[in-house]
């Protein structure tokens, strides 16, 4: 699990992530998204809001960690919502995921 943190805060320096609601969805609507990130402890309204977006636009999802670890993972204050803008990282994000799916704490969406 550590090691997808440290990758979401590699895929930060990147310059392929965004965060945070409006941001997110602006990047959504542009079609800049390549995986939505959902914090498992966001509101219900924002993860049912996320993945309406994701599921009408056909874009994979998945319920991950908390907004507090998600934050901290790349060096800003809590966020219930993280876009990867790369498919390449996307990809391989998933892929990270999928080894831990067995343990219940990640499931990929979409």
């Amino acid at each position: 699990m550590n090691k997808l943190y440290s990758f979401l805060g590699l895929i930060q320096k990147a310059g392929k992530l965004s965060s945070g609601d409006d941001t997110v969805e602006l990047d959504i609507k542009k079609n800049m998204v390549k995986l939505l990130i959902i914090s498992e402890d966001a509101s219900e309204n924002t993860k049912k809001k996320f993945e309406h977006m994701a599921s009408s636009r056909k874009i994979n999802f998945v319920f991950f960690g908390n907004k507090y670890d998600l934050g901290a993972a790349i060096g800003k204050s809590p966020r219930s919502i993280l876009a990867i803008k790369d498919s390449g990282f996307a990809k391989a994000f998933t892929d990270k995921a999928s080894n831990i799916i067995n343990g219940g704490e990640c499931i990929v969406k979409g």
